[in-house]
């Protein structure tokens, strides 16, 4: 089976070809294209709550791309996700009709709830029956999933993120919303919190700080990794730090979101599995195809462990 999966974020576009390896206890995902723009359509929207022509232009450009990828792999099933920018945008909804009527692509715009519940089903694999906060930090929002016993129990968006922060369209508000939420539902009777965080800027944090493959981060050193980033130029950003040029400037601004959470969660370390919203989506595909196949989803379960073992 080959899946497609597309996520369309505030601060790039993400496009991935993965096929699909049943092997008994373990389904591998395995990637056959990826492909990352950095169209910030968060710039657009948070500025003007319009999409502009000029964005417009590339995004239809870029969709035909994605369409004729879609097509030359040969994919069993696609699914294209729009998060904050376009669901928050005056002509987010008109564009995804335009693209559907002269491309023939549809865009699924989704809001923070169905954005968490999707990436949900990419981390929950990686969890065990301890207490966790997943902070998933984006272009436009911040989404926080609680977890005790294995269980999701509390989960809400935020309008925070990176590039609404870095842009100055963040509202305190929302800060002391978030903050208020953290607290409150963070009990000290679920023991110690571990976070878990997903999103391009904290697996670019990760990176810099060098830790073994599965190690946890602690946050004394995302704070040292965010000091370290702070010292350096834009510029040397991109060419010693080698990061993309819309990555050198939100991931300061991305790292003061985990770090806030983090501090009011009371959580020391953090996870970082690598996964996000694309492979939830590639989970959802799966699930949705296998379903309609009537396959057996036993050989999902992990008996000896109780949960899912997947492998992107």
């Amino acid at each position: 089976m080959k899946l497609a999966a597309v996520d369309i974020g505030s601060n790039a576009i993400r496009f991935q070809v993965s096929s699909v390896l049943d092997r008994g206890k373990h389904v591998i995902f395995k990637k056959m294209e990826y492909v990352r723009f950095p169209l910030r359509l968060g710039h657009d929207v948070f500025n003007s709550n319009n999409i502009s022509a000029r964005s417009i232009e590339k995004f239809k450009k870029l969709m035909r791309v994605f369409k004729m990828l879609i097509e030359l792999y040969e994919v069993d099933d696609y699914m294209v996700c729009a998060t904050s920018a376009m669901r928050e945008s005056e002509n987010g909804q008109q564009l995804a009709e335009e693209v559907e009527k002269e491309i023939g692509l549809t865009i699924h715009i989704i809001d923070g709830k169905r954005e968490a519940d999707l990436i949900n089903q990419a981390i929950i694999s990686y969890l065990s029956d301890a207490s966790y906060l997943h902070i998933d930090v984006g272009g436009g929002s911040t989404e926080l999933n609680l977890y005790f016993h294995g269980k999701k129990i509390k989960t809400r968006s935020f309008k925070v993120g990176s590039v609404r922060v870095l842009e100055h369209h963040d509202s305190p508000l929302m800060w002391d919303d978030m903050e208020k939420w953290v607290r409150k539902n963070v009990k000290k009777e679920y023991g110690k919190v571990t976070a878990i965080g997903t999103g391009g800027n904290i697996s670019k944090l990760y990176e810099l700080a060098q830790l073994k493959p599965n190690k946890l981060m602690s946050l004394k050193k995302m704070k040292d990794v965010k000091k370290m980033v702070e010292k350096h130029s834009i510029e040397d950003r991109i060419y010693q730090l080698q990061m993309n040029p819309d990555r050198a400037d939100v991931i300061v601004p991305a790292s003061d979101i985990y770090i806030k959470v983090m501090e009011w969660a009371g959580a020391r370390y953090m996870q970082v599995p690598e996964v996000g919203l694309k492979d939830g989506i590639m989970l959802h595909l799966f699930r949705k195809n296998a379903s309609q196949k009537k396959i057996e989803f036993a050989n999902l379960q992990d008996q000896s462990q109780g949960r899912k073992i997947i492998r992107f």
